[in-house]
């Protein structure tokens, strides 16, 4: 049976994988996590003279280098001067020669956002009439290549590698302290160390490249690994190895010195040791991630990142331990099978940690998306409900192994007492015990070559005697190495048959044999949805992408016509540098039209508590027609509330609103916004 099942199982598992594969490479490039909210010039935009800088406004703060920010002519050619340096807050600016001449410029931007995303596009604006350009706006994306497939196979194969090291040894010390001692499950815990340490290293070579130009010729750039170093995803990478180093102690110490003590106080003392030990190191293993990506920004990041390392934990202890089972239900030796205790006890340890990501997944969903509508209209709640219904699937499975496992605990027991009843049957009718299995009326015949084949050796007579023939002499008293070493094959003939009658009557149990297969598709399950999750990191979360939507259209809404009403709301981020210097100033202009408007100032905190501060000056300026700027110093109203009437707009246009915010005696700063009036 066991030769039927076998390359069954390999043939299941390689489908799997490569289903998983066709998964991450058919998912297309990664979604930023930062997006650009607000640019001057605008997107499209046509101005009468050449500004002196270039200016864009993201989601998010985003980490630059010197090549984050480029402004190209018509013909291809670089305009900007230096380096793009911050503005305030979330706006980032580049500066340009001056005097340029008209046409149309192509502004690209490649930045890494606060979870560790590149983020890259690019748009054009032109000055005095639109032309005819050279530089292609397409295939901006780092993603989108050889490395950026390669970077994300490496993820999947770090989350991979994790979930089975650190459920695996789980498996061991919560479920199943013999397993120790099991060749099979120490090969699983190690491979998975050795993933995860080979991925690691690998991420750390395409980092560069992966946030840079995307080029394989890059990977190997060391002055790039240097730049890695220096930022947080860098930090995480090689905090991830040190950690490593300290959990490959801990698998020696586990498949070693805890395999071969036996006193039973002190393997308890070391049990208790190594659950300490093991925890520790998971948990910083899984705070690498946890550190350096989603749950490090956005809202309630001190929340979140503890969150996510019991999330993840959840998740090793459940897949990991299931894959350890998998191993030890195939592959364990016929005298050290694993017993209906140890898969009740995963059974109870896999319920836990369903019940703890239901809790911290809960929790992910509502802080990624933010709200129902996201789950349809966004990529990531999409990939969201996929992994839900992936979860819900593997669930259903797991229970039917429950009851596979409560059927087992009932069999078990009668079925070892058969086994040791005919050994005992078999010893008192031959009188040596060599052919308690043969005497009890069973064959020799092992699945995986683990004794002679029926009619070898299974009489306990030399291979080269025929039946009929005359028997052997005695030897005399001088042969006395030929008598010990014929003892010896007897033995270990004897030893293959109960080896082979113990996996023969193991392997025909129906409970055994259901769950080995309820177990397998368990596994085929948690395959796809490693590799579900693992794009789903990759994405920008729904509550981030419906905000930069929200953004964009309010944008673009504020450099139009408002319609019937006329009516204009500009939102702009500020951050003065102060304590509690950064918030969101909203300027609505009422009708927005030529004449006089009402005009209102509202000043909020990022979580949308209005809040009071020292000074609110507004300024309009039409440098179309070299007009203002034209002060207004609204009357404060009520908390975080100004106002002011008859503000005097003279002609239709393209008009800049300057907002200058003080929160403190020293503590300043002037953002600005255009806007078609009239």
């Amino acid at each position: 049976m066991t030769q039927t099942i076998a390359p069954r199982v390999r043939t299941v598992v390689l489908l799997l994988l490569a289903a998983a594969c066709a998964l991450l490479a058919g998912a297309g490039p990664a979604s930023a996590h930062a997006a650009v909210t607000g640019s001057d010039p605008g997107q499209g935009a046509v101005v009468d003279k050449a500004p002196a800088r270039i200016t864009l406004t993201f989601s998010e703060q985003v980490a630059l280098s010197d090549d984050s920010l480029r402004v190209l002519d018509p013909e291809g050619k670089r305009v900007d001067t230096a380096k793009p340096a911050t503005v305030s807050g979330t706006t980032y600016a580049v500066p340009l020669h001056s005097g340029l001449p008209d046409g149309t410029y192509t502004v690209a931007y490649q930045v890494v956002s606060a979870d560790s995303h590149p983020v890259a596009g690019a748009y054009t604006f032109s000055i005095g009439a639109p032309s005819k350009t050279s530089v292609s706006v397409s295939g901006q994306s780092t993603d989108d290549g050889v490395v950026g497939w390669l970077y994300g196979f490496g993820r999947y194969v770090s989350y991979a590698g994790f979930i089975v090291m650190a459920g695996g040894a789980a498996f061991v010390l919560a479920c199943w302290r013999r397993g120790s001692g099991v060749r099979p499950v120490q090969r699983f815990v190690v491979s998975g160390w050795v993933a995860l340490t080979a991925s690691t290293l690998a991420l750390l070579l395409l980092r560069g490249s992966f946030t840079g130009s995307g080029k394989v010729s890059d990977i190997f750039d060391l002055s790039l690994l240097g730049q890695v170093l220096q930022t947080k995803s860098g930090a995480a990478l090689v905090s991830r190895l040190l950690l490593l180093a300290a959990a490959a102690l801990f698998i020696a110490v586990l498949f070693g010195a805890y395999d071969k003590r036996e006193d039973a106080e002190e393997k308890r003392d070391l049990t208790f040791g190594l659950s300490i030990g093991g925890i520790v190191v998971a948990a910083g293993l899984a705070a690498s991630w946890a550190m350096s990506e989603h749950a490090s920004v956005g809202l309630q990041a001190g929340i979140a990142m503890p969150v996510d390392v019991l999330h993840l934990l959840a998740v090793a202890a459940w897949l990991g331990g299931l894959g350890a089972l998998l191993v030890a239900l195939y592959r364990a030796p016929a005298d050290t099978p694993v017993d209906a205790p140890a898969v009740h006890r995963f059974s109870q340890v896999a319920f836990g940690s369903v019940l703890a990501l239901i809790a911290t997944g809960t929790y992910q969903s509502w802080r990624q998306l933010g709200s129902w509508s996201a789950f349809t209209d966004t990529r990531y709640g999409q990939l969201l409900l996929a992994k839900i219904a992936l979860v819900v699937v593997l669930v259903g499975v797991a229970w039917i192994s429950r009851r596979w496992t409560g059927r087992l605990a009932e069999t078990v027991p009668v079925e070892a007492s058969a086994v040791r009843e005919k050994e005992r049957v078999g010893a008192r009718a031959d009188g040596t015990g060599e052919t308690a299995v043969a005497g009890a009326g069973e064959t020799a015949v092992v699945g995986d070559g683990d004794a002679p084949a029926e009619g070898e050796g299974d009489t306990g007579l030399d291979t080269d005697e025929q039946p009929g023939t005359e028997p052997a002499r005695p030897e005399p008293a001088d042969s006395e190495p030929a008598d010990s070493e014929r003892a010896a094959q007897l033995a270990r003939q004897q030893a293959a048959r109960d080896a082979a009658q113990r996996k023969r009557m193991r392997d025909a149990d129906p409970n055994r044999f259901g769950l080995r297969r309820s177990v397998l598709a368990e596994a085929g399950i948690a395959v796809v949805l490693l590799a579900v999750t693992t794009v789903l990191t990759q994405t920008e979360p729904g509550r981030t992408e419906q905000e930069a939507k929200a953004a964009t259209a309010a944008s673009a809404s504020s450099s139009a016509d408002e319609g019937a009403s006329g009516a204009l709301t500009l939102n702009m981020p500020f951050d003065t540098g102060g304590e509690d210097g950064k918030g969101i100033v909203t300027i609505d202009v009422d009708p927005a039209r030529v004449g006089g408007n009402e005009m209102h100032v509202y000043v909020e905190r990022p979580n949308g508590r209005a809040f009071d501060i020292p000074e609110v000056k507004v300024e309009f300026t039409l440098k179309a027609k070299d007009i203002g700027p034209l002060p207004v110093v609204p009357d404060h109203i009520a908390t975080g509330h100004w106002s002011a009437n008859g503000v005097q707009i003279p002609m239709a246009g393209d008009w800049q609103v300057d907002v200058t915010v003080r929160t403190s005696d020293i503590d300043e700063v002037t953002v600005s916004k255009n806007a078609q009036i009239g």
